[in-house]
This record gives C-alpha cells, sequence and structure tokens, in this order.
C-alpha cells in the first residue's frame, strides 16, 4: 500500500497507516477496501482494469470479480455522496473503475495522527498500566487490563483509538500526557496502575487532555486478588463507562466558545450534545436542532448528526411539543438513515429504539436498544432507554433491572436524570405510587425543565394520596406543557396498556387534569 496521506472533501485516507477519517472521525473500512481505495486515490482520474484493482487488494492470490464488486460497493456505502451528488468511485463500463474526486495533500494539521493533540480529531491512547509492586507476574494483570480496555475503546465509533503497539512504546517510561498527545496525534490519554496489597489488587486509571495535561477523570477499583480475571471485563467496563461521557463532556467544552460559522460537523454535533441529552427547554431543544441541522448541511450522511437530530424530534414530541404523527414519521426517516449510513453504530440504534419506544412499538424498542447494547455493553444510555421501553411495556422490574446496571455504568452523568426519572415510572406501573413521586421529585430538582417527569410525579402523588404535591407538579407539566389532557394520555403517552394508561390518567385527574 502506498504510504501517502491524501484529503478529499471531508475525507483524510492514511494509506501507509491504515485509515481513513472523516471530519476527525475514524470511518469503519476494511482492509480490502483501504487498499483499493489507496490505489484509485493514487492514480486519481486514470482508468484502473479491475485486474489492477484485484492486484492491489488481493495481490498474489486468485479471486473471483464479484469480490471486487462488493468491495466498490460497500466503498460507495461508507464514502456517500461529493458535493453535488456525484459519485466518489466512478464506473467505467467493462473496464474497471476511476477515482472521480479530486484529493491533494492534506494540511500538516490533519496530514496523519502524529502532530498537536488539539489538531486531532476525538481520539485517545491507552498506555500500559503501571506494576506499582515487586511482583513481575503482576504485570499480566497491568496488561491485560489496559489491553481489554483498547479494545472495548474501539467499538465507539467517533473516537480514534491508537493501536495497542503504539501506546505500549511507553512502558517503563515516565512521560507527559502532553509529549505522549504530540507523539501519537491524539487529544486524550488514559493510564493507570495496579498494585497488590495482600491478597488484593488496586487498580488506578486516570484520563488527561493531552492538549493541556490536565486530568479530566480518575477513578479507582478495588478487587480479591483472585477474583481479578473473573472481574478484569467488569473493571475495563466501569472505566469504558465511566469515560465516555468525560470525553464528551470534553469534547463539549473544546468547542463551547466557538461559534457556529466556525466549526465542522463534529464541532456542531459536540456543541449540540448538552441541549439534546439533559431534558432541557424548548427553547434548548430548538438550539440543538439548529445546530444539528448546520451539521447535516455539511455532511447530509452523517450518522451521529441524523440519529441526534432524531432524538430531538422524538423529544418534543415525548414532551408534548410537537405534532405525533408527522413528528414521528420524520425521526424514523431520520433514525433510520442514520443505521443504514452506520448499522453498528450504537447511538444510531439508541435512538430508533427511543423513536419507537415514544410511538408503542415495544417490541421494535426494545429489539434496537438491545443492538445498542450488544455494540457497546458500556452504554449507559442504552440501558436507561431500554429500562424506559420495559417501564412503558409493563414489565417494570425487567426496567429497573437494566437502571440498575446504567447506575453501576454511570452513577454520575448526564443521565442520572433521566435514571430517577425512568426508575419513577418503573415503580408507578408496578403499582409503587410513594416511591414513583419520591424518584420524579429528585429528577425534576436535577432538571427543573424535565416535563415528562414532572407529569409522572405529577400521577404517582396523585395515585399516593398527596394531592398537594400531585397539583403542584401539575401545574409544572401544564407550564411546559400547555396540550397536556386526558385524551393527549390516551392518544400519545408511550405507556403500551390500556389499563396501565388507565391508572395514569387517574393519578392525573386527581391531581387535577380534566
Amino acid at each position: 500500500m502506498v504510504d501517502k496521506r491524501f484529503a478529499f472533501g471531508p475525507f483524510v485516507l492514511d494509506a501507509g497507516g491504515g485509515t481513513l477519517v472523516r471530519e476527525g472521525v475514524p470511518v469503519p473500512v476494511g482492509y480490502r477496501g483501504l487498499r483499493l481505495l489507496a490505489a484509485m486515490v493514487e492514480r486519481q482520474g486514470e482508468i484502473l482494469t479491475k485486474s489492477d484493482l484485484m492486484d492491489a487488494a488481493w495481490p498474489g492470490t486468485a479471486v473471483e470479480e464479484a469480490n471486487l464488486t462488493v468491495q466498490i460497493a460497500s466503498l460507495r456505502k461508507l464514502l456517500g455522496r461529493a458535493a453535488g451528488g456525484t459519485e466518489w468511485i466512478a464506473t467505467v463500463p467493462r473496464v474497471g473503475y476511476r477515482f472521480a474526486g479530486k484529493a491533494t495533500e492534506p494540511p500538516a494539521a490533519v496530514a496523519g495522527r502524529n502532530g498537536p493533540a488539539s489538531d486531532a480529531g476525538p481520539s485517545i491512547a491507552v498506555l500500559p498500566f503501571a506494576n506499582l509492586g515487586d511482583d513481575a507476574e503482576q504485570q499480566f494483570f497491568a496488561d491485560g487490563l489496559a489491553e481489554d480496555i483498547i479494545a472495548r475503546l474501539g467499538r465507539l465509533r467517533w473516537l480514534f483509538v491508537s493501536a495497542r503497539n503504539s501506546s505500549f512504546t511507553y512502558r517503563s517510561k515516565v512521560v507527559d500526557a502532553r509529549q505522549v498527545g504530540h507523539e501519537l496525534g491524539v487529544r486524550y490519554v488514559l493510564d493507570g496502575s495496579v498494585q497488590r496489597s495482600g491478597q488484593r489488587l488496586r487498580t488506578n486509571a486516570r484520563l488527561s487532555d493531552a492538549s493541556t495535561g490536565l486530568q479530566v477523570w480518575a477513578g479507582r477499583y478495588e478487587v480479591e486478588l483472585a477474583d481479578f480475571f473473573a472481574l478484569q471485563d467488569q473493571i475495563a467496563e466501569s472505566v469504558i463507562a465511566a469515560i465516555e461521557p468525560k470525553l464528551h463532556a470534553a469534547e463539549q467544552q473544546r468547542f463551547e466558545s466557538r461559534a457556529p460559522e466556525s466549526l465542522d460537523a463534529w464541532g456542531l454535533v459536540m456543541k449540540a450534545m448538552p441541549y439534546v441529552w439533559t431534558w432541557a427547554s424548548a427553547n434548548e431543544i430548538d438550539i440543538a436542532q439548529s445546530l444539528l441541522q448546520r451539521a447535516i448541511d455539511i455532511e447530509p450522511d452523517y450518522p451521529r448528526a441524523n440519529s441526534l437530530l432524531a432524538l430531538t424530534h422524538a423529544a418534543r414530541i415525548q414532551s408534548g411539543l410537537a405534532d405525533f404523527r408527522d413528528g414521528l414519521a420524520g425521526a424514523r426517516d431520520l433514525a433510520q438513515r442514520a443505521i443504514r449510513r452506520d448499522p453498528e453504530d450504537p447511538w444510531a440504534h439508541l435512538v430508533a429504539g427511543y423513536v419507537h419506544m415514544i410511538g408503542r412499538g415495544f417490541k421494535v424498542a426494545a429489539a434496537e436498544l438491545g443492538e445498542a447494547i450488544d455494540l457497546n455493553p458500556s452504554f449507559a444510555f442504552a440501558h436507561m432507554y431500554l429500562g424506559l421501553a420495559y417501564g412503558y411495556g409493563g414489565m417494570p422490574e425487567d426496567g429497573l433491572h437494566h437502571l440498575a446496571i446504567a447506575d453501576r455504568l454511570s452513577p454520575r452523568d448526564f443521565t442520572q436524570a433521566g435514571t430517577l426519572s425512568t426508575a419513577g415510572l418503573c415503580h408507578f406501573i408496578a403499582g409503587r405510587y410513594g416511591d414513583g413521586a419520591e424518584h420524579e421529585q429528585r429528577a425534576v430538582e436535577l432538571r427543573p425543565h424535565f416535563v415528562t417527569a414532572w407529569r409522572t410525579y405529577a400521577a404517582s402523588a396523585g395515585m399516593a394520596g398527596d394531592r398537594d404535591a400531585a397539583a403542584y407538579a401539575l401545574s409544572q407539566a401544564q407550564r411546559l406543557q400547555p396540550s397536556l389532557s386526558v385524551d393527549w394520555v390516551e392518544k400519545y403517552h408511550g405507556i403500551v396498556r390500556p389499563e396501565d394508561r388507565a391508572r395514569y390518567i387517574q393519578g392525573l385527574q386527581i391531581a387535577g387534569l380534566v
């Protein structure tokens, strides 16, 4: 493979390094696809015969022409269309293919992963964990944990993870995060240590911003030595669940002060995310939708922008702020577009599940949310939404099970208010109205604009006999959702079973809803 880098449209192809990124975000292209793309881009404008391309992708191997056809189709799907709607790869009938775009040498800042950390896309290096004890065998624990974390981080589609062999060159070296960031071209560095204390093994982990060297997050885990290998997955899972929201938060802060006109699609998505998932006011949802639409205008097939825009539409519907039928159809279209563009992105499946959930499509919702968790088992947000789907579907204990997982994975991040409110809904469905009211009260204390929490607080308090609390909660819900009525709940609320909706309506009527 040619050892060069090329920039075309939103992409940078590092042929020698074997990577393709779009706006700094890795594109999941296979080895054969990379070899084909590199061969065509290297000879842009030229017609390459099918034989030329098969030699480039399968050197010294006899393969059927159908394999080439499949790889070209996959590349076209991953690349999408160029500006103007043309294909990046043109077919020359009965001859072969040619690269139809214009590729140039990328600027130094984006030429590869090496360089200033602030110029890299969302990216991380996991250094080998230090062995703080005298026992040489303890190094196996340290290395195994770091390798497991690298593998799990690699499943986050939006994050570039420096290869294990690159990261492990820093073994036994005292290095500054800024140095690692510059040498590996990453924004974040995760390092840690493993130390034996008697029959216990203590693990410390730390996430640092490579552009400043400042610590973003730190965590500590302690297990019985005999249980380490059994619990290694759990420790790695806990680290991933803790740092993923911290990485998102750090990315948001990076773009917070920049004007939207100066941002690329990724930057616009990062700027929108604080308004997307914090159960914000209608005005803040409008801000998110404006930023996400800008991102889609720049890159129409960007999966994360499409899925998050679908989520905002669904949130408006769930909050009673948008037309149900038209809004739901539009949200489904956006969610499916994201899945078609990247079927292995857990966020795309999470949003599809959420959209189906608010439309009472329980089976499809549960399947999509389950797929999101299969793709990223540490995805606390997906466990939370699956808990809500089970609550809406009349299986509150199953819902609480997934909420316990979400809380264990990520006890202090942005999902806390949602986890509390979902628990309140599950307790309501289970007939534990006092517990439901208590959880909803805690949720609205964290997020005062959380209209769905105010609704369930009113219904729970009403059924629990606390009329004053129910009336107050209802007044807040109606302030945030003027359309709230018995008819709206019966027609559009996500609760699936009629008998559960009847109890919900009864609680709201006790609170004073007509």
